[in-house]
């Protein structure tokens, strides 16, 4: 009769450091994590460890299956992974509220506090500024130091950052405004890429593109209520009303993170959760009164799940390929929802009221597309759905700028290019998201978000902070409202571009996937490391979404040997990486000296002559 031992949690993360041992001892941890997770092998450490080695536990002995014990333990996964969920959701809620709320509110605050088009670009680049940088500090933070960490610290900034956003309007300073949203960029993106990296944790192959859909729908959510919301309170409860929604939801994502935090070992163990560096560190401490052998090699196996940031530069062309994407999706997609309210007042001639109901709906397709969005993913990984979906998307976001460029003589209404704009905006942020964990070695997931974070918000800052300045300049001589027509135009241009950006992407897979086909058919030497058994099984739940090639894939569950991963590169791909890093560094730093250099001119100037 088969017999099978059913571990408690309190045994689940021995069980799981000790299949990293032995999957250690066999240099074939990748092996292991990819068919484990495929469902394929069962975990033999239990059998491969003696567990007298904990004397203090109740050892486990193997009992009878039940008539049916995967449907009570399942259930019970299922549940906890779903209370991780609803935890990893409410993170984001605080901090999506607090970065939409400015942009129905523009009229007003250029009103009262006297901004004109560049403050009020300063105030937003203020909050995407540090967004070029801090997450890729986070996702460093957070492949080290663990997400609860983490994630308690990007909250806790971004709760201060509200509240001093909360205190400049409430006096009055456009400066202590931009000081609060500067403080609160330093924490929001942070937060982004842990609540990104929870889910994958918790959802990696376990339907990740609906969990993953649930969990930027929270954030959509919040924003498009935020917009729809933030002119009706000013007129209801005061103009100082949406600036205390916004901090009250920021502590309540505090008080959730912390809820989180306090379980987090229980609902780690509870769903089998992926370890990361700081956990095996832990069990390797512990195991350090008992076996210092098993502990030194924990250590060890922790240690080469840390990532440095230098490494990026070794993940290949079609990474750096992806980035473009993301720099360009950053120029077209945050700063029109911010300055679409302004650009439909002035260009239809309509009330400030109207023009914030009207482009608050740029917001609302997310709440019911990213769900479908999620499941199409999960459903037909056969075909490449997610290129077929980031054109659909780019097709329609042009179709918005595209009828907005049209003179406003010829159509009396912006509906048609909202609409088109919140139907290909309303699903594409998923599909960003959704590549990383498929086109980059698993250690490497938090610094991967980090970086498509970082560079989609490079973008954001350099172009918002240019609109502000065009369209002030462009007021001076055309106060009519014709002074929108440059920025509408500069969007039509660079949605142009994204859309040629994803086709390289493309391009670049099917050429990849073309060489790996043909070293294969040779019967090239990598089978001498791991047998290949053909191409990767569009059945198997593991594969990615572009179909990563096997000699990629190989590395591609945990990445624990860099060495094989800069082995894959050919020295052009490589000096290539350099280049490409090199690149988005001085695009990052030419967003701070363009945000400094506009702050002293519109603000630092403008205090000096009063």
């Amino acid at each position: 009769m088969l017999r099978v031992t059913v571990p408690c949690d309190s045994d689940y993360r021995r069980s799981s450091c000790n299949e990293l041992l032995v999957a250690a001892d066999n240099d074939e941890l990748e092996f292991l994590s990819d068919e484990s997770e495929a469902g394929s092998i069962p975990a033999p450490a239990e059998l491969a460890h003696d567990q007298s080695d904990y004397p203090r536990e109740p050892s486990v002995s193997p009992i009878p299956a039940p008539a049916h014990p995967r449907i009570s333990i399942d259930h019970r996964a299922f549940l906890i992974r779903s209370l991780a969920l609803f935890c990893a959701c409410w993170l984001s809620v605080g901090s999506h509220y607090a970065s939409y709320v400015l942009g129905p509110l523009k009229s007003r605050i250029s009103r009262d506090l006297g901004t004109g088009h560049a403050e009020y670009s300063l105030l937003i680049s203020a909050l995407s500024l540090n967004s070029t940088w801090t997450p890729l500090v986070g996702g460093i933070l957070a492949a080290t130091l663990g997400t609860t960490f983490t994630s308690i610290l990007a909250t806790g900034v971004v709760f201060l950052g509200t509240t001093f956003l909360l205190l400049g309007d409430i006096w009055q300073n456009v400066r202590l405004m931009a000081a609060g949203m500067f403080i609160f960029g330093l924490g929001v993106s942070p937060l982004a890429v842990v609540q990104e990296t929870i889910i994958v944790r918790f959802f990696k192959s376990r339907g990740l593109g609906v969990s993953m859909a649930f969990g930027l729908v929270a954030g959509k959510g919040a924003s498009f209520v935020s917009a729809r919301t933030s002119y009706p309170l000013t007129e209801r409860f005061g103009p100082r009303a949406p600036f205390y929604v916004a901090t009250f939801l920021a502590g309540m994502s505090v008080i959730i993170n912390l809820a989180y935090i306090m379980g987090s070992r229980w609902l780690i163990d509870g769903a089998g959760a992926e370890l990361e560096a700081i956990d095996i560190n832990e069990e390797a401490r512990r195991r350090s009164v008992i076996n210092v052998t098993e502990s030194q090699a924990l250590e060890k196996v922790a240690a080469k799940r840390r990532v440095h940031l230098r490494q990026i530069t070794k993940l290949g062309d079609v990474f750096w390929a992806y980035i473009a994407i993301n720099i360009f999706c950053g120029t077209i997609w945050a700063p029109f929802t911010h300055l679409a309210a302004n650009i439909i007042e002035l260009r239809y001639q309509m009330t400030e009221k109207d023009a914030a109901n009207t482009a608050s709906y740029v917001l609302v397709g997310s709440i019911f597309l990213y769900p479908i969005c999620g499941y199409l993913v999960d459903r037909f990984k056969r075909k490449p759905i997610v290129v077929m979906l980031l054109v659909l998307s780019s097709v329609f976001t042009l179709g918005a700028y595209i009828w907005l460029a049209l003179p406003p003589s010829w159509i009396h209404t912006a509906k048609p290019a909202i609409a088109a704009f919140g139907f290909g905006h309303g699903f594409s942020p998923l599909l960003l998201v959704l590549l990383v964990p498929k086109i980059v070695p698993s250690k490497f997931i938090s610094t991967a978000l980090g970086a498509h974070k970082s560079l989609e918000q490079t973008g954001a800052t350099i172009f918002q902070t240019l609109g502000g300045l065009a369209m002030d300049r462009a007021k001076s001589k055309h106060p009519d409202g014709s002074s929108t027509q440059g920025i509408i135009n500069a969007f039509l241009l660079l949605n142009i571009l994204q859309l040629l950006s994803i086709l390289g992407v493309a391009y670049l897979q099917h050429r990849r996937e073309v060489s790996t086909t043909k070293t294969v058919r040779r019967g090239s030497s990598v089978s001498s490391v791991r047998p290949i058994q053909g191409l990767p099984d569009s059945s198997n739940p593991s594969r990615p979404l572009l179909e990563v090639p096997e000699p990629h894939r190989r590395y591609s569950s945990t990445g624990s040997r860099i060495v094989s991963l800069e082995g894959e590169l050919s020295q052009t791909e490589a000096r290539r990486g350099n280049f490409f890093a090199t690149m988005s560094a001085t695009l990052i730093l030419s967003a701070w000296v363009l945000f400094l250099g506009t702050a002293w001119v519109k603000l630092g100037m403008k205090k000096n002559k009063h």
